[in-house]
Formats: C-alpha cells, structure tokens, sequence
C-alpha cells in the first residue's frame, strides 16, 4: 500500500507541522486573546451544534 519511505515520510512530516502549529499557536496566544475575545465561546457553540446534529442523526434515522 504506502512504502516505508513514504510511511517515514508521513510521521515526519505530521510530527513537524503539529509541533510548528503549537508553536506558532503559543507564541501569539496573547494577540489572540486581546484582538478575539469570545472566539472560545464560538468554538464550544459549533462544536455543541455539529454534536447535536451527529445525536438527531442516530436517533431519527436509525434502521
């Protein structure tokens, strides 16, 4: 399916871009808070509406 190299390849390069991400993340966090206050309660809000939709869709279309 996938070569070694490729496997390599992929742990790698997941690896760096999560750790670039998170850095990168922690070094503005402060702009963040001051320049998108509130952006945490958007988050929790779709995250809670994408959960309701998954919970209708087990209970209305069961088979």
């Amino acid at each position: 399916m996938f070569t070694k190299g490729q496997l390599i390849f992929a742990a790698l390069f997941f690896v760096s871009f999560v750790s670039i991400t998170i850095w990168s993340y922690r070094k503005e966090l402060m702009h963040h808070k001051k320049n998108y206050p509130g952006s945490a309660r958007v988050l929790w809000a779709f995250a809670l509406f994408i959960a309701l939709l998954f919970l209708l869709k087990l209970t209305l279309f069961k088979r």
